[in-house]
């Protein structure tokens, strides 16, 4: 006798959607992500990432960038709708930056992107030739969220705090970026152009040759781009060990006490005896931190 078999995705999304129905996941409540479902489930990561987009589909959890697929309140849950639709590059851009925002590039397959969609698996090469290409696409669509303003303000300093200011608000927005193109690879995007662009205009004329305003702009970027680096992998870390930086913290108390009790690290005992009220890590403040020392060094070598 013939008998039903539901698709790994089903049984995976069934599972989930048993235990909000349950209670035992509450409003708010994350997920698991696409790698620890397919790690717990022993599936492949687009098997994991249809689940996801299945209980998204019955309008039971939502993703939400930097965090992950989240329950929905029951008030704004809604009947699921029919995957068919139209599919376009710009959908496929949009379904992979909202991938790559909430479970990084390592989340993120033409695989994944058309569970998403609701699409056949093949159906996204019908507008790009694989994931690179996608990456690339999805890059230069992040960078042009990024708008200057039509009138640069006077004088190097401001328009270039503007620039590094206005890169850090996108890599913040979306940190898989500062993971593209090393320093000695550029993107030349076309929306990651202007950036470039609007740098030069602020240094040129400044008594600086072509190639010292090179260095101040690759040093100015990698500013922004190597701080948020550390965004993308603390994600990871956290989606990997469970750990939030709190409790992360909490465990390492005790190591850190023995090495204040270690009499060959007597400097570095100091200064952590010196954080009385602790020590808040805090990217944005390190990132205002840097830019003034860069800039302030960037001083001594422009002519005003």
């Amino acid at each position: 006798m013939y008998q039903y078999r539901q698709a790994p995705y089903q049984r995976i999304a069934d599972a989930l959607r048993r235990q909000i129905l349950s209670g035992e996941l509450t409003a708010g409540d994350r997920l698991p992500s696409t790698r620890a479902l397919a790690a717990e489930w022993q599936v492949a990561p687009g098997t994991a990432a249809k689940a996801l987009a299945e209980l998204q589909r019955l309008g039971v959890a939502r993703a939400q960038p930097r965090v992950g697929t989240v329950v929905i309140p029951p008030k704004t849950a809604r009947a699921g709708r029919s995957a068919s639709r139209s599919l376009s590059r710009e959908h496929l851009v949009r379904a992979g930056i909202a991938i790559a925002d909430t479970e990084g590039l390592d989340g993120l397959s033409m695989r994944t992107v058309a569970a998403r969609l609701g699409v056949a698996t093949m159906s996204p090469y019908r507008y790009v030739s694989g994931r690179d290409e996608l990456i690339m696409l999805m890059a230069d669509a992040a960078y042009g969220e990024g708008v200057y303003p039509a009138r640069p303000p006077m004088g190097w300093r401001p328009r270039l705090e503007i620039s590094a200011r206005l890169l850090w608000r996108l890599y913040r927005r979306h940190p898989w970026l500062a993971q593209l193109g090393p320093l000695g690879r550029p993107l030349l995007l076309p929306n990651l152009l202007p950036h470039a662009d609007w740098i030069a205009a602020a240094l040129r004329g400044r008594g600086l040759s072509a190639e010292r305003i090179l260095d101040l702009h690759i040093l100015l970027y990698n500013h922004g781009q190597g701080l948020a680096a550390n965004l993308e992998r603390e994600a990871r870390a956290q989606a990997d060990t469970g750990l939030t930086p709190e409790k992360f913290e909490r465990i390492q108390a005790a190591q850190l006490q023995s090495i204040v009790a270690d009499e060959r690290y007597v400097h570095f005992a100091e200064m952590l005896a010196g954080l009385t009220d602790g020590y808040d890590f805090d990217l944005d403040a390190l990132f205002e931190l840097g830019l003034r020392a860069l800039l302030d060094g960037f001083a001594r070598m422009i002519d005003d």
